[in-house]
């Protein structure tokens, strides 16, 4: 079977098994690796030449307890059901990442976060127990009270210290779904910085789109659209939600991102109207864009994309993001998908965990081989003078050297690791 992740790079066989079915007591010959709604980017989710266990059997709620909020779902249930059932009795997930189409096991692994990370930290700090499946000890229990190191390697472990069964997570209450958001233009970096530290001291989800392709010449540098937003109290009058149902239906030859329709559109994006003043807007329009556009991926063309997502330290932060912004507008090779975003300073919640005090980028760049290869050096060098990291989630190419730089625990938590767990990322960046 050939499986690749959500950015279809790199493509790789594998021989797929159900996760229910899982049993140490007859294992296959060969690594293996769970597998829920393949969303990551690149291939931690991957396992070339070894067996991917799917966990969208998994899918079945424990205990929800509607008083408190706690709930307990196994691994394969993904965030759009969790907020199907959690949403019309009060309750929201604590964190979200940009698409809702992901399992709880996959957000445990990838210690996935939102906009909200400046007030509420990453999907693991919410995380109370897991229940584990390894090869090597059967099913144990994980916690940050009963076996702590097992848990903090497994938040973030990129599901490689066993089969995660079930996540037991602390809910936050709302209201209704609808949330009270505005946004902002600004201008350069500057205007960035001074925007944000306003916005998150009374916003507790915060973005920034950036133009990626402003070289200060044709367009203002540093350029953007901010918006924050927060639950409502109480929904709209006449509140009614209609989710987009577009997707793109086909694949084309080649990738329809390109410099000059790029150009364009991120002039009209910047220049859309704006509401300046809060009003509502339904938490799945606002919180979850691109899931009004099924099979979105597709725009990229056949050959696929890279995301790039850094994390730069807060006294770095300045400096290498406008290098970084500077590299990508030379090179002509932008991304609409960009987005900028002030991490909080809580710790890291797991051992390989990517969100981190200081500040992120992501942007997306269709394959053009050689040249997408050779920006992506020179932003790896700005990432590495910086003292930041990469995001393994969202990575197909970063070097051993890059990923232990930007992940120092990393020896510790190989110790923790699953002997028959493995992936396709694992074994390219500590070869």
């Amino acid at each position: 079977m050939t499986t690749s992740g959500w950015n279809r790079i790199p493509r790789v066989q594998h021989a797929a098994h159900s996760a229910p079915a899982f049993r140490p007591d007859r294992l296959p010959d060969g690594p293996l690796l769970a597998h829920g709604m393949g969303r990551s980017y690149g291939d931690c989710c991957l396992n070339a030449g070894g067996h991917l266990l799917h966990t969208r059997g998994l899918d079945r709620f424990v205990e929800f307890d509607t008083d408190t909020g706690v709930v307990t779902a196994e691994a394969g249930v993904t965030l759009d059901e969790l907020l199907e059932l959690s949403v019309p009795r009060g309750w929201f997930p604590p964190v979200v990442p940009g698409t809702r189409f992901v399992t709880l096991g996959g957000a445990v692994a990838n210690d996935v976060h939102g906009k909200n990370h400046h007030v509420a930290g990453s999907f693991g700090a919410h995380v109370q127990r897991l229940t584990l499946h390894r090869s090597d000890a059967g099913r144990v229990e994980a916690s940050p009270e009963h076996n702590p190191r097992w848990f903090a390697a497994t938040i973030g472990g990129l599901g490689l210290t066993g089969l995660i069964e079930t996540v037991t997570l602390q809910l936050v209450p709302v209201s209704s779904a609808w949330m009270s958001v505005w946004s902002e233009r600004f201008h350069s970096l500057d205007d960035f910085w001074a925007l944000d530290a306003r916005a998150r001291r009374e916003w507790p989800y915060t973005v920034a789109w950036i133009d990626c392709l402003a070289d200060g010449h044709r367009q203002p540098a540093g350029r953007g659209i901010y918006s924050a937003g927060r639950h409502a109290v109480t929904p709209p009058p006449r509140a009614r939600f209609r989710e987009s149902r577009r997707r793109v239906p086909v694949d084309p030859p080649f990738s329809l991102i390109n410099g000059p329709g790029l150009r364009v559109f991120n002039e009209l994006y910047f220049r859309q109207p704006l509401r300046r003043s809060p009003h509502p807007a339904h938490h799945r329009g606002w919180l979850f864009p691109l899931d009004g556009i099924r099979d979105w991926n597709r725009i990229y063309g056949r050959r696929g994309f890279y995301q790039y997502q850094c994390v730069l330290p807060e006294r770095t932060a300045r400096d290498a993001v406008a290098e970084l912004l500077r590299q990508i507008a030379r090179s002509g090779q932008g991304s609409f998908l960009a987005v900028l975003k002030t991490f909080g300073r809580q710790p890291p919640a797991g051992m390989l965990s990517f969100p981190r005090p200081g500040t992120t980028l992501a942007l997306d760049f269709p394959d053009r081989g050689a040249a997408t290869h050779a920006l992506f050096e020179r932003l790896d060098r700005v990432v590495r003078e910086a003292h930041g990291a990469l995001y393994p989630a969202k990575d197909a190419r970063m070097s051993g050297a890059m990923f232990r730089a930007g992940f120092p625990e990393w020896i510790e938590f190989a110790k923790l690791t699953d002997p028959q767990f493995s992936s396709s990322f694992w074994r390219r960046v500590t070869a």
